[in-house]
């Protein structure tokens, strides 16, 4: 890790630590918590991290941003941060200035679209939208209905109907209908990019997301077993719960070593391609797989106790499986994948897997 992503980290790692406690958060029921935590946040410029210093962001490089997210997810925050930085970096691939305060994505699934209409505004539904009902602002990213000639565009979010919903952890996951509505900017998206582009950058997010939560969930469960005593003797000596462990580890150790490597080949990319393709979408396929073995495997070792709101473990182990969902689910990814393969022929499957 170079130093300034150091820098960056250990930052987004502060704030998290004195502002976004997992205990304290628990116990708040009114979400107190969340105005200071954004506030700093914005004050270190980390929302902003991937917009140029000349469209009104921090400039910091993809490393350095993947860096905030891999700690935003040890931290199981449940503000907007991620959706604000991709929204910030959709945009600044067309050269559009971010506003301030929180932005979000749409859309957030591969399958749904929304249209450039010929008088400029713009329709269609996003389901899945995290965090629409909080942000002021959505970046968009539209074609033309036939799915050429597409265009990056800023929208107000009160220009546009927001059907709240809630996801697996708790966080807002909005339906977002655009009615002929008229974007604040719009300009053409640059060439090469499309929807898979922009659904693989949210999948390589939502990994490293997953993979900071599993860090955190081997953690939280090697602490207990050490300190839970059954039948005389803590349970980490117990064979079984040593196995599960080990697992535990082994998933963390999975979804860490698949987002990381993803999210340095997107940092050195250049151009989205096939290598882009592959490490992006193994990364969120992989990343998904251990979010649904390492929950299962954190809840078994608690028993009761992580099952009940109180306690912390269910914060980190249902986020982590509402992001499998986010940018395409590993299902839809494995299928993608499969395409890929089988476009290029066999004699390519090799050379393509070596070369990473």
């Amino acid at each position: 890790m170079a130093e300034s992503e150091n820098i960056v980290a250990e930052t987004a790692e502060r704030i998290f630590a004195d502002l976004a406690d997992a205990q304290t958060i628990n116990s708040d029921k009114n979400g107190s918590w969340k105005a200071p935590l954004w506030q700093a946040l914005t004050e270190s410029g980390l929302p902003l991290a991937w917009v140029p210093e000349e469209l009104g962001g921090s400039g910091a490089s993809l490393a350095e941003g993947f860096s905030v997210l891999s700690s935003a997810g040890r931290f199981a925050v449940a503000v907007p941060l991620a959706e604000t930085m991709l929204a910030g970096w959709l945009l600044a691939q067309a050269k559009i200035a971010s506003p301030e305060g929180e932005m979000t994505v749409a859309p957030a699934s591969p399958r749904d679209r929304i249209t450039l209409n010929a008088d400029g505004t713009l329709s269609g539904r996003a389901r899945g939208v995290p965090f629409a009902k909080a942000a002021k602002h959505i970046a968009v990213l539209a074609d033309d209905g036939k799915g050429n000639a597409l265009s990056i565009a800023l929208v107000d979010a009160a220009s546009v109907r927001i059907e709240a919903g809630l996801g697996l952890g708790g966080d807002a996951s909005d339906t977002v209908t655009f009615s002929k509505v008229a974007p604040i900017t719009i300009k053409p998206a640059p060439k090469g990019f499309d929807q898979t582009a922009l659904m693989l950058m949210g999948g390589v997010a939502r990994s490293l997301q997953i993979a900071g939560a599993l860090e955190s969930m081997l953690d939280i469960s090697v602490r207990y077993s050490n300190e839970r005593v059954a039948f005389e003797k803590k349970i980490s000596k117990f064979q079984a719960v040593q196995h599960n462990l080990a697992r535990l580890a082994g998933e963390s150790a999975a979804a860490l070593a698949a987002a990381t490597s993803a999210a340095d080949a997107v940092a050195n990319s250049t151009s989205f391609d096939d290598a882009f393709f592959l490490e992006a979408a193994s990364a969120k396929i992989r990343c998904s797989e251990a979010a649904e073995k390492g929950a299962a495997i954190a809840h078994q070792v608690h028993g009761a106790i992580g099952f009940t709101i109180e306690h912390i473990l269910h914060r980190y182990s249902l986020r982590a499986l509402a992001w499998r969902d986010d940018f395409g689910s590993e299902s839809y990814w494995a299928v993608e994948l499969g395409k890929l393969v089988a476009d290029r022929g066999a004699d390519e499957l090799w050379p393509l897997v070596a070369s990473r």
